[in-house]
């Protein structure tokens, strides 16, 4: 079943978006790319003649009750996007009578489902190395279905759209599906566009395919770059991981990040790229800072050449231009994670590059897709989102797909 094709008239459709929205200090939203994100899809049911339940999750409460952690903050933010007041439920396992009563166009809020320790499924205050932690584990999963059940209750249909937590096998996200039939049960407009994106990056590639991936640490993307060097044609490497690169490669990196338990596995890294015929291309130069921070000393100088006491902070003017060659003569483009240390102005410069160059390409007919936080969050601040092909709402979830696992919210759907 898709959405599209979906009658809503009369329906009360339970709806998993991903309203882990930043809030300030105040609580209130500092970035409501997400509510956004999911309005095409609520606007759908809505205007269907349905009513919407809407669940999600906000931060890392670990099972416990926390006012800062409380979804009824965005309330205002929500209404506004949708045009309608949003009912709340303070328990999202108790909302049965709240559910049953609305009616037609009516909209209601569930509290963050991971005040409960069922919604993830782990069990809490028991060591992996306790004798009774697979016992614990076992019990969990069946409170987990139980949770599940009840959120089901409410509804007469279930829609996913929450493609940032499809990654994850929890309550709201996957076993949940398990309680309709699969006319009940459909991805939700965003998470179909998310899928698709996916789609196009890595099955309909048009040539060359140039994928840019930064961040700090080589163990968390190797999953990634292994699966990526059987597709693209070039691949950059750029952010903290450069160093770890050139470090394994004898070059001099003064005290930037490094994890000098990986430095074979980048070895083993640049010797696959060679076999497989894909240009892995570092940067030549890099922005240098006496310490870490906004105010520092800095210079530019050889990323293989770092002075004692220097620290790598974002690629130099050269490898601005290097980049910029592969990138702006790419037909498909992948880009995550930031070239620098993306939260100092003084070294976003290279991020910031990166971003022009894919805004031209993208202008001369290439397929761009930008996913993970810092990358978006660049793109937005330079007002590129429209000339960019997409931004993924997704970080760990776009980063799975991209390695290639199945995504349980979406094969408890598509099965």
């Amino acid at each position: 079943m898709t959405i599209n094709n979906y009658q809503f008239q009369g329906k009360r459709a339970i709806v998993r978006v991903d309203f882990n929205v930043p809030l300030d200090e105040q609580g209130q939203i500092t970035d409501d790319t997400r509510i956004r994100g999911a309005l095409p899809t609520l606007q759908k049911i809505l205007n269907d003649g349905g009513s919407l339940i809407l669940m999600s999750h906000m931060g890392k409460p670990k099972g416990k009750v926390s006012e800062k952690l409380s979804l009824k903050q965005i309330i205002p933010n929500l209404s506004q996007a949708l045009g309608r007041p949003v009912q709340f439920a303070p328990d999202c396992a108790k909302a049965q009578a709240q559910a049953a009563a609305l009616k037609a166009g009516e909209v209601l809020l569930l509290e963050n489902l991971r005040f409960y320790p069922e919604e993830e499924g782990k069990p809490v205050g028991i060591d992996k190395a306790d004798p009774a932690y697979e016992d614990a584990k076992k019990a969990m999963k069946s409170a987990q279905k139980e949770f599940a059940k009840t959120l089901a209750s409410y509804a007469d249909c279930y829609v996913n759209d929450a493609f940032g937590t499809a990654h994850r096998k929890h309550a709201s996200t996957a076993v949940i599906a398990d309680y309709f039939d699969a006319d009940n049960k459909m991805l939700g407009l965003l998470m179909e566009k998310e899928v698709q994106a996916v789609e196009n990056v890595l099955n309909n590639i048009r040539r060359p395919f140039t994928a840019i991936m930064g961040g700090s640490k080589v163990s968390t993307k190797i999953g990634i770059i292994t699966n990526l060097l059987n597709k693209v044609d070039n691949l950059i490497i750029c952010g903290g991981m450069t160093y770890t690169f050139v470090k394994a490669m004898g070059g001099q990196i003064g005290t930037s990040i490094c994890e000098d338990e990986q430095l074979q596995l980048a070895l083993d890294i640049l010797d696959q790229a060679k076999q497989k015929g894909v240009q892995l291309v570092l940067a030549s130069d890099t922005v240098v800072a006496d310490r870490f921070a906004e105010d520092a000393n800095t210079q530019v100088c050889p990323s293989n050449a770092i002075p004692d006491n220097w620290m790598g902070m974002d690629i130099g003017p050269d490898s601005c231009v290097l980049f910029a060659k592969y990138i702006e003569s790419a037909k498909t483009i992948l880009w995550n994670g930031p070239a620098g240390v993306f939260e100092m102005d003084k070294f976003a410069k290279g991020s910031e590059a990166i971003a022009h160059s894919i805004a031209k390409a993208t202008s001369n007919g290439a397929y761009s897709l930008i996913g993970g936080g810092d990358s978006v969050a660049c793109i937005n601040k330079l007002h590129l989102a429209d000339q960019v092909s997409y931004i993924s709402t997704g970080g760990g979830a776009l980063l799975e797909a991209i390695e290639g696992k199945i995504l349980p919210g979406v094969a408890a759907i598509n099965g």
